[in-house]
This record gives C-alpha cells, structure tokens and sequence, in this order.
C-alpha cells in the first residue's frame, strides 16, 4: 500500500525525489502520511481538494479489496511557512 501512495504521488509532482510516505500502523486502521517538497502541495490536494479525496478514494477501496486493515492518508506539510 506504501508503496502505492507514493507511486500515485510521484506521477503528480515536479519533485517526485522529494515524495515521502510515513506508515503509522494502529490497532484498526493504517495511516499513511504523505509528504511533499512545498510547491508540489497544491498538485496533491487538487482543486477543492478533489485530488486528494482521490487518492483517498482509491487507497480505501484497494485495501478493502485486499483485505488489510482500513487505510486513511493525511497529506503532512513539514515545511510550514513562516508567519511575517
């Protein structure tokens, strides 16, 4: 599934080196935060945050049919913008 999120993540970005994916394994569910370079943030969300509800789609769908654990993405901003 990492692998998956970063796939997807890769082939929207300018900076596909910059793509991280962090697994948080809990009792019922898998959280996969996905981190990218800071101008690449917009292509990842989308638009009202359609390409993100997106990929969610899919990640949920993928591990239901495979038969995991329930999945969730949090997409992580690491590099937080100074206040002026």
């Amino acid at each position: 599934m990492k692998e998956f999120v970063e796939y997807i993540a890769k082939q929207l970005v300018d900076y596909p080196d910059e793509v991280s994916v962090h697994e948080v394994d809990g009792e019922n569910n898998i959280i996969y935060e996905l981190s990218v370079k800071q101008p690449d943030l917009g292509k990842v969300i989308g638009k009202r945050g359609r390409t993100a509800q997106a990929i969610r789609t899919l990640l949920t769908a993928v591990s239901a049919k495979s038969g995991q654990k329930r999945c969730s993405l949090d997409i992580v901003d690491d590099n937080p913008r100074e206040e002026v």
